[in-house]
């Protein structure tokens, strides 16, 4: 029998690349989807594997649903990858942010523990736990200071993980994933925000890009390396917490360059600084330390940055011509 894994957020970013991932190594492979109106399987379809996913209809905000699927999928392995995951939108929805990114991992730890204890868990938690940073590299011993309901509501869930772990000794780990891209990320995100203006700009159909931080640091990976140590986690003996990062930090703006740059163009022309765009509370620097990773999963990141600014720029630009 295959292995069987469920994945919440199966339809985003990280959700589709882990489901490939999964299927490619023969797993049989569970999607919790909410109930939407607009297309959310896109994802899927780019990936060639909408059809090979078994779907329960659910959302982490409900906990009936989440044991339902927990239930029904029986599975070895659950990744919880489902979030509100913009930071921006989440000062505008703090609540539903709460609730989702914080109760909702209670909501999958409650179901697994009632129903299958044996099953092991992943956490999606985030660097921007870190936030206001207390160290000038962010490992698993750096102290948390967030600065936004997301980061908060994150951390939440973060610690509930840790608190079932050593109380009912599940087999729960967290990744603290730094920002991870791909051509896959939502528009709202800047590093799609990016590639898509100067896609659009090259081609004639925009004419500027509005930012707001552009000298804020991150240390930015692709999506589709990071889902390898996600399932490498839950590959070990004993659960645990691990960053995962490039250990290099770039600025918005050196990100905006190099995508400008691809299409022969001057990021200088076309960026305007905007104050809308500032957060309450802003996050300047962060800068992973993946060092545990790399030497208890002996997982590494293959793609540099300007790899993964040139994918994502070739992606939209054959998207923004079919338009």
């Amino acid at each position: 029998m295959p292995n069987v894994a469920l994945i919440t957020g199966v339809t985003g970013q990280d959700g589709a690349y882990l489901a490939k991932l999964l299927l490619d190594k023969g797993y049989e492979v569970h999607g919790l989807v909410a109930r939407r109106s607009s297309d959310t399987r896109w994802r899927l379809r780019e990936l060639g594997i909408e059809g090979e996913v078994r779907y329960h209809e659910g959302d982490l905000a409900d906990a009936c649903s989440i044991q339902r699927a927990v239930i029904k999928s029986r599975p070895q392995e659950v990744y919880n990858l489902g979030a509100q995951s913009f930071v921006g939108s989440s000062w505008d929805q703090p609540v539903t942010t709460g609730i989702v990114d914080g109760l909702g991992v209670t909501h999958l730890l409650e179901a697994i523990r009632q129903f299958a204890p044996e099953t092991r868990f992943y956490q999606a938690s985030t660097s921007e736990m870190f936030g206001l940073i207390q160290a000038e590299r962010q490992d698993e011993n750096t102290p948390f200071y967030p600065r936004s309901p997301y980061g908060v509501a994150k951390l939440y869930g973060h610690w509930i993980t840790v608190n079932y772990r050593e109380s009912f000794h599940l087999h729960a780990s967290s990744g603290i994933l730094f920002n991870h891209e791909s051509p896959l990320r939502g528009i709202e995100f800047v590093t799609r925000k990016v590639t898509d203006a100067a896609a659009r700009i090259k081609l004639g159909k925009q004419k500027e890009l509005r930012l707001g931080n552009i000298d804020a640091k991150r240390d930015w990976g692709f999506a589709g390396d990071y889902v390898e140590a996600m399932w490498l986690m839950l590959q070990q003996e004993k659960a645990d917490d691990y960053v995962i990062a490039t250990g290099v930090t770039t600025t918005v703006r050196d990100m905006c360059k190099l995508a400008f740059e691809h299409v022969g163009l001057n990021y200088e022309d076309h960026v305007v600084i905007d104050p809308q765009f500032f957060r309450p509370a802003e996050v300047d620097v962060l800068l992973g330390n993946p060092a545990k990773a790399e030497h208890e999963l002996g997982w590494k990141p293959k793609t540099s940055l300007a790899t993964l600014i040139q994918m994502m720029m070739e992606a939209d630009l054959r998207r923004v011509d079919r338009e």
